[in-house]
């Protein structure tokens, strides 16, 4: 199948480049109400189901046992730009739990925002884990494996009990098999599973819903898209997409970037979970696709759909200010 065209970016009045991909929007019992494309075929979410992820930091009573609130759970959600708030946040978490930097495993990059590296840099300040745009999420594993006593050494591994866990909820949440077969690594160092598309839009409807999830884990799933929407700044950051929808939303929209051109999200006012995917991966693409999806899905809202609309068709300037381009979505994404 190949899938239909989705995002077109404009140079002057001209079609300068085009980007393919699928979507689908599910409700809890698996009904697809919009599917475009290929929604079966296995891809990998990456980042975009982190909120799945956290359920055992919630459902462990972890959380709790420390005192974290909406603005931990949403870090605990987040791919950050290591803006100062973000690693400050992470830092404060571990600190709670009786741990530090050194006990994560994800590695070292500079912070994904530019203004947030230069004034690292300019300080002579060098990055560490916690700037890490997962610090958030590994932050949450590590407080996970403090408050059950599972020693975190090597959490990061398939094989590792916190691991066992992220991989039964997501299992239990999407209803598609988690297995070696369909494993890869993501960035951050732990598995990453390829799933179809159709699963995650399910899984986050269920989120939203707690259909199927059991008392607890419905709970938990509304705590973590409650804080999520409720912070939007701590699940991404300045200039962010996802930040963005959901202060656009105002509490009514959970949207998730994954990488490689992903989405996940959910509109829990309709009982809905979506999931997309740009098959060349282009970040720039999915973004306009995502708040295109979300203004069809929103379109009888006057006050939401403007905004959205305008995410969903951004203006590109040069380096001189002057308007050059953009993006659109064609007729085809409807």
């Amino acid at each position: 199948m190949t899938n239909p065209v989705l995002a077109e970016v404009l140079r002057g009045g001209q079609v300068e480049s085009r980007h393919r991909g699928s979507v689908v929007v599910c409700d809890a019992s698996g009904g697809k109400i919009m599917a475009l494309g290929d929604v079966e075929t296995p891809i990998f979410p990456r980042s975009a189901v982190k909120s799945i992820q956290a359920l055992p930091f919630v459902e462990s009573g972890a959380a709790d046992a420390y005192g974290f609130g909406n603005r931990e759970l949403a870090l605990a959600c987040a791919s950050h730009n290591g803006e100062p708030e973000h690693a400050a946040l992470a830092q404060s978490m571990l600190e709670r739990a009786g741990l530090s930097e050194a006990n994560m495993e994800c590695g070292t990059h500079w912070p994904s925002r530019q203004q947030a590296s230069l004034d690292l840099a300019a300080s002579g300040k060098k990055p560490n884990q916690l700037h890490n745009n997962c610090s958030g999420k590994h932050s949450g594993f590590l407080c996970t494996c403090a408050h059950e006593g599972i020693d975190p050494t090597g959490y990061v591994t398939a094989e590792h009990r916190l691991q066992e866990m992220v991989r039964d909820a997501m299992e239990s949440v999407t209803g598609a098999k988690h297995d070696p077969a369909h494993r890869g690594t993501d960035g951050c160092s732990i598995p990453t599973y390829a799933v179809p598309l159709e699963s995650l839009a399910l899984g986050f409807a269920r989120m939203a819903t707690g259909e199927g999830l059991g008392l607890q884990r419905a709970a938990a799933a509304k705590r973590l898209f409650t804080a999520c929407m409720a912070e939007p700044f701590l699940v991404a950051g300045t200039d962010r997409a996802d930040t963005a929808l959901m202060q656009a939303g105002t509490g009514r929209i959970m949207v998730k970037i994954g990488a490689e051109g992903v989405f996940c999200g959910a509109i829990p006012e309709l009982g809905i979970g979506f999931a997309l995917k740009c098959d060349d991966g282009a970040a720039r693409a999915a973004e306009a696709i995502v708040a295109r999806l979300l203004e069809i899905l929103l379109r009888g809202d006057e006050d939401l759909a403007p905004k959205l609309k305008a995410m969903a068709n951004p203006v590109f300037k040069n380096w001189n200010g002057i308007t050059v381009g953009g993006v659109r979505t064609p007729a085809a994404f409807q």
